[in-house]
């Protein structure tokens, strides 16, 4: 049983990475076409950063995700620290609005923005896009903080306001470093989707300014450059390796606490 189960998880694992695996391994390849290969070459990372296009549409998707995720975080944190303090029949409706961003259909959310910023007068361009990514980034933060409030030991925040901190005091001393690890899986999460996205982006910016997937998608329709193997190699080795820190630094301190308690 435990070698059919080892072998469904290669298996998921071989279906799901295989494909960018493919691309890597393109991404040095010397030819242009995906079919043939020609040779060992680092030529498309070079051409890639001196690729005007590519590099502003990266600088955009940057840029923009960092700004929604930080707002984003910040809102949706106060909203989960204040719908925890409540009762959860007069939070249950609140939660059920503020879900409807992520639940929703991204076409419908897209148009529905679009239409907005033009009723309301707004040139769509980056700030447009901006204000949409953090609107769907919230719900996002508030999934990953809310449960982190309701596990807070209250009464520690009380018994520190008895030793003569006050609520503020109380607040970042206490409370604070309980809810940061919700709150840093929120930033991600936010900073991950705000990169992602594609439609609600495509609806709500203007001419002249578009983020990766726009840029991509534009590229697609006559082909997309190694270039992009090569930035979508770079950006998968990153993010592989800010998880294996991560992880090695939560093992560490896991193994830590454990010394500790023994």
């Amino acid at each position: 049983m435990k070698r059919i189960s080892k072998c469904y998880i290669g298996l998921v694992l071989a279906f799901l990475y295989a494909p960018i695996v493919v691309l890597m391994v393109y991404s040095f390849n010397s030819s242009k076409s995906r079919a043939v290969w020609q040779g060992f070459t680092f030529d498309w990372y070079r051409d890639l950063f001196s690729n005007d296009v590519i590099m502003g549409s990266l600088y955009t998707t940057l840029l923009c995700g960092v700004l929604a995720a930080l707002v984003a975080t910040v809102i949706g944190s106060m909203a989960a620290y204040g719908l925890g303090k409540n009762k959860k029949a007069k939070s249950a409706l609140v939660l059920s609005v503020a879900y409807i961003p992520m639940l929703n259909a991204e076409i419908v959310t897209g148009v529905s923005l679009m239409l907005l910023f033009t009723l309301i007068g707004l040139d769509l361009g980056f700030f447009t896009m901006l204000i949409s990514h953090i609107t769907f980034c919230i719900p996002y933060v508030i999934l990953a903080v809310l449960p982190k409030v309701r596990q807070l030991d209250w009464s520690l925040y009380d018994a520190a306001q008895d030793l003569g901190c006050t609520p503020m005091q109380s607040f970042w001393r206490i409370m604070f470093p309980e809810l940061l690890p919700g709150i840093g899986t929120g930033f991600l999460l936010s900073l991950t989707m705000s990169i992602d996205d594609f439609i609600i982006s495509f609806f709500t910016t203007g001419n002249g300014v578009s983020n990766l997937s726009i840029t991509i998608y534009t590229m697609a329709k006559r082909g997309i450059k190694p270039e992009i193997n090569a930035l979508s190699t770079i950006m998968f080795t990153v993010i592989l390796a800010i998880l294996v820190i991560a992880n090695v630094g939560a093992a560490k301190k896991d193994n830590k606490k454990r010394s500790m308690r023994i």
